[in-house]
């Protein structure tokens, strides 16, 4: 029967493992295993390998055929270099001790190359998270100064609020002040107020005094009327006694003159009896 190392797949979707085992050429791929030698699992970098070294190498001399993905695996631990040398040890090629020799500096050069790789991989880490924390800082800053200027801006609007808060505090305090002396002056108005109501009381009793009188007075018009026709009257007389007087004047002239004459007569009629 022949037997294969080869894998197992586990692990979900996008994100698998591998077991590293024995099984039977004709069996499927996740089905029954022989033996399982150890894990592989390429999601790091580098990726991980568990390996039985011994149960490996046991099955490999005893003629186990991996798989290509497997042979890598072994190769890479080293597991075909020590079969290799054994191999070499049962040919005479050289000693065993020498083998152990070169399987150890071959190992001491596969762990340097793991180990530079290692490093060369952690610079590029560090060197991508070095520029990302650039970007970042440089993103950082920029936010930073959107943010100053937003905060800037803020504080020239809450200045700009304060000192329309104080204009309007002042000129509610105005309108107040104002109000105050509006409420003062209706409140002097209101005390002088009683004054005027006892003279607007005083004056109903004058109107009413006024009132009494103009009835009085619409008599007294009424018996001037009344007398006004005698009055013109009387002036339509005083022309006729006019024109009777004036028709006197001459006559009481002529008297005058006569008796003005008659008494000259008589003084001249004196003085000639005197003289005789």
């Amino acid at each position: 029967m022949p037997v294969k190392i080869r894998l197992t797949r586990h692990g979900r979707k996008g994100k698998p493992y591998y077991h590293i085992v024995i099984a039977d050429s004709r069996a499927p791929r996740d089905g029954r295993f022989i033996e399982r030698l150890g894990m592989y699992d390429p999601n790091t970098n580098p990726a991980t390998i568990e390996l039985d070294f011994d149960r490996a190498l046991e099955w490999l001399q005893k003629g186990a055929q991996p798989t290509e993905t497997c042979r890598a695996i072994l190769s890479y631990k080293g597991v075909l270099m020590k079969k290799h040398l054994l191999e070499g040890v049962k040919k005479n090629a050289f000693p065993e001790e020498e083998a152990k020799q070169r399987f150890e500096a071959w190992l001491k050069e596969k762990g340097s190359k793991i180990e530079a790789k290692r490093e060369k991989i952690r610079e590029g880490v560090e060197a991508e998270q070095k520029k990302r924390m650039e970007v970042e800082s440089k993103i950082r800053e920029e936010k930073a100064q959107e943010i100053a200027k937003k905060h800037a801006e803020l504080e020239e609007e809450a200045k700009e609020a304060a000192s329309e808060e104080s204009q309007e505090k002042e000129e509610t305090k105005e309108e107040m002040q104002s109000a105050a002396h509006a409420e003062e002056a209706k409140a002097e108005v209101k005390e002088e107020k009683p004054a005027e109501e006892k003279t607007e009381e005083e004056k109903p009793e004058e109107e009413a005094a006024e009132e009494k009188k103009v009835p009085e007075e619409k008599e007294v018009a009424a018996e001037e009327e009344e007398e006004k026709p005698a009055e013109e009257k009387t002036e339509e007389e005083k022309p006729e006694e006019e024109a009777a007087e004036e028709k006197k004047v001459p006559e009481e002239k002529e008297a005058a003159t006569e008796e003005e004459k008659s008494e000259e007569e008589a003084a001249n009629q004196e003085k000639e009896t005197e003289k005789e």
